[in-house]
């Protein structure tokens, strides 16, 4: 991983590949792909190879970058015309995130913004907006860390669901980055991670990322979150997401609605960790967010040698749920601690 300097997705320039750490492999292995073709990239979005809504805008814009650096086009509007193919094709991989029709939506920006500009010119221009968007999700969650960290001054053990690390960013990550942050002001959390089915991101990643970062880390399977709450082990959830609404229903990994019910009952504050980029002004609510809907071979047989559900047995397989805004102590972002008010005056 000495290639990543530390960080999951970048762009090395030299080669003009998008290097990217492939998450499928761990925590048994650590595999750096190097993607060049729009076909590679569209797989790895779809497959989980890169994941996380922040990390995924981010190789859709450093992809982006690739592909047209490719091109052999040297007519503008040609040019433009492939571009915005493969930016619609990159789009369309997973339709929940908003950060990955976000990130496109800025690098067609910038043929808008340039009309009358050269092929070689706008190759680098839209090398330099990808760059920029990388290097400014990094200071944006170390800026979410940086604002959520106060907030667990009197807690000792936090829960969280999924991977909102730095396997899902850039870097800093956006759940854990209170954690991270935390333990740099000397302040060490125990973490309780929710293993995260089907795809088991929490145990597979959250719980990888932790111990490698020397933080105490215990796995749950996802039924025994009310146990740990119940039983008062628990001071705070930490969660990312994929989209927030206008009014903060937020949809994250399959199973955080039912955390944060728990949550709500134990009197538990639940916080939502995430870029402002993730919120979604133009969805009013949780039910505008399409769900997507994912391949029940994940349920059935992936993590098994044999499967383990009857061959009759249908299966339902979303691989997101919605919160209700109403079950949500705040939002943490890099613009500060938020309420669903305050997105619009921020």
């Amino acid at each position: 991983m000495d290639k990543m300097q530390g960080e999951t997705v970048r762009l090395d320039r030299a080669s003009n590949r998008l290097l990217i750490v492939d998450q499928t492999r761990f925590p048994n292995e650590k595999v750096v792909l190097e993607l060049q073709t729009l076909d590679e990239m569209v797989v790895a979005i779809q497959t989980l190879q890169v994941r996380g809504a922040p990390a995924i805008g981010v190789a859709a814009a450093l992809g982006l970058s690739v592909l047209a650096g490719e091109s052999r086009e040297t007519d503008a509007e040609k040019f433009k015309a492939e571009f915005l193919k493969n930016a619609d094709a990159i789009k369309r991989a997973r339709p929940t995130a908003v950060n990955l029709a976000w990130a496109v939506g800025q690098m067609r920006d910038v043929l808008q913004e340039n009309p009358d500009v050269p092929v070689p010119v706008l190759k680098e221009l839209l090398y330099q907006k990808a760059q920029a968007l990388h290097d400014a999700d990094v200071a944006v969650c170390r800026a979410i860390g940086e604002n959520g960290a106060p907030l667990l001054k009197t807690c000792k053990r936090v829960l969280t669901h999924c991977n909102a690390g730095r396997l899902a960013t850039v870097k800093y990550g956006t759940a854990l980055a209170p954690v991270y942050i935390a333990k740099e002001q000397g302040h060490s959390l125990s973490v309780y991670a929710d293993e995260t089915r089907p795809l088991l991101q929490g145990a597979r990643l959250t719980a990888y990322e932790l111990c490698e970062a020397g933080i105490e880390t215990t796995v749950l399977c996802d039924n025994m979150a009310s146990y740990v709450m119940g039983n008062g082990l628990v001071d705070a959830v930490l969660v990312g997401c994929d989209r927030v609404a206008a009014n903060g229903d937020t949809a994250n990994k399959i199973g955080t609605s039912g955390v944060a019910i728990l949550a709500k009952y134990y009197h538990i504050p639940f916080y939502v960790c995430a870029p402002f980029s993730t919120i979604d002004l133009n969805t009013e609510t949780g039910k505008d967010i399409p769900i997507e809907m994912r391949n029940g071979e994940e349920i059935r047989s992936l993590w098994y040698q044999k499967p383990m559900v009857p061959a009759a047995a249908k299966t339902l397989n979303p691989a997101f749920d919605i919160t209700p805004h109403e079950l949500v102590t705040a939002f943490i972002t890099e613009k500060g601690v938020l309420q669903p008010e305050d997105f619009k005056t921020v």
